[in-house]
């Protein structure tokens, strides 16, 4: 490593430290700070970030392919499983990105009786209930303390029992559905996000935000209002980011909202001893005590600029188009902290491409995903000697 790269690290891990101190101290102000600030000033982000884009006069649902997608998406590739061989060994391989898991859980998704006609395709056409797997998982690439990480979360959906012909035939009844606890993507479309795979490969992820030859500030400063101290999984609110079809020309956001109090404790703070894996705990206490609930939403595309396909880094304005609850998830308790059901979490793939060709996922940062996690999750299941298989809701675990 050069001079100048060592002080960059240098640099980079101070501001790492200043970071994981702030975690220890946020829960002291960060809920109120939040009630106060969190929207005026992503109403100011998002209005900077759309003076700089430019109005490409596209319709509805419409998505553009650039010409340099494909060599985005070899080194997203590329970079990802080198940084998983430098993060894990053969047969302890975790995913590359959404890396720890938190818990995998038994649910239901019931599809509401009250939709709009609008609403009423593909899943949602008829109403009744899909037995589910859902996944909660930090960002990744390493699996850290949870206190330790960079305050992110993701919440992976998988029904089971889904008739009809899917996008993907690696899985026959599956439907999954993957989300995120920022309302904006981390990247605004595949080229950036290679930026951030090499920066993240040199473990210096911060600097792919703050590089001043290739600035990424607005996008931090969007992250930065939504990645804060995590409490529980099972309370946090998750968004898609990027867009999927509704049908034939229709796009929409999905959005998973709770509906339950859940235990939000972190024993140690601010400068005592946490437990390593507290998120879970705080799982496995909730789940002890009641069932959970979330609220399945969507958000339908109505202006093809302010609320554009191909830039993840665009939060639509829910005062153009308010999220519609389409569908009740129900964690019911249970116990998901064995062994075999963590085994199990590792040989299942979440990829938005199993699914009805009516909810086709949108935009090139979703394009990149069907070959991307197809040929990482091989590559995970490949060095740690398991196979892929396809659940189907009634596996037992002991």
């Amino acid at each position: 490593m050069n001079i100048k790269m060592r002080l960059l690290k240098f640099l980079h891990d101070i501001l790492l430290v200043m970071l994981h101190i702030e975690r220890r101290l946020e829960p002291l102000f960060r809920p109120q700070w939040n009630r106060l600030f969190r929207e005026p000033l992503a109403g100011i982000i998002q209005y900077l970030i759309n003076r700089q884009r430019r109005d490409e006069g596209l319709q509805l649902a419409e998505e553009t392919v650039d010409a340099d997608e494909e060599e985005s998406l070899d080194k997203i590739i590329d970079l990802m499983a080198d940084q998983m061989r430098g993060h894990f060994e053969p047969g302890a391989y975790e995913r590359g990105g959404n890396t720890k898991t938190h818990g995998l859980v038994r649910a239901t998704v019931t599809i509401r009786e009250d939709l709009p006609e609008l609403c009423r395709r593909g899943i949602f056409t008829t109403p009744r209930t899909y037995p589910a797997y859902v996944r909660y998982s930090g960002p990744g690439p390493d699996v850290p303390a949870d206190i330790r990480d960079v305050g992110f979360l993701s919440m992976a959906v998988k029904l089971m029992d889904v008739p009809g012909k899917k996008l993907m035939d690696e899985e026959t009844y599956t439907q999954d559905f993957i989300t995120v606890c920022t309302p904006t993507f981390v990247t605004p479309n595949t080229r950036e996000n290679a930026k951030l795979q090499y920066w993240s490969l040199v473990n210096m992820p911060l600097y792919y935000f703050l590089n001043p030859k290739d600035t990424h500030l607005l996008d931090f400063f969007m992250q930065s209002l939504w990645n804060e101290t995590q409490y529980n999984p099972l309370g946090q609110r998750y968004w898609s980011c990027t867009p999927y079809l509704l049908g034939e020309g229709l796009a929409v956001m999905y959005s998973f909202r709770p509906k339950t109090q859940v235990d939000t404790k972190i024993p140690g703070l601010p400068f005592g001893k946490v437990s390593f894996n507290y998120l879970r705990e705080n799982m496995i206490k909730t789940l002890n005590q009641k069932d959970v609930e979330f609220d399945l939403l969507i958000q339908v595309q109505t202006d093809p600029f302010l609320m554009p396909i191909e830039n993840a880094s665009v939060r639509w304005p829910e005062k153009l188009s308010p999220f519609i609850p389409v569908a009740t998830v129900r964690i019911p308790q249970q116990r998901f902290d064995s062994e075999a059901q963590f085994a199990f979490a590792k040989r299942l793939k979440m990829n938005p491409w199993h699914c009805l060709p009516e909810h086709r996922p949108l935009g090139n940062q979703n394009r990149a995903r069907r070959r991307m996690y197809y040929e990482l999750s091989n590559f995970r299941q490949e060095m740690n000697e398991t196979s892929h298989l396809e659940p189907t809701g009634d596996e037992v675990f002991e």
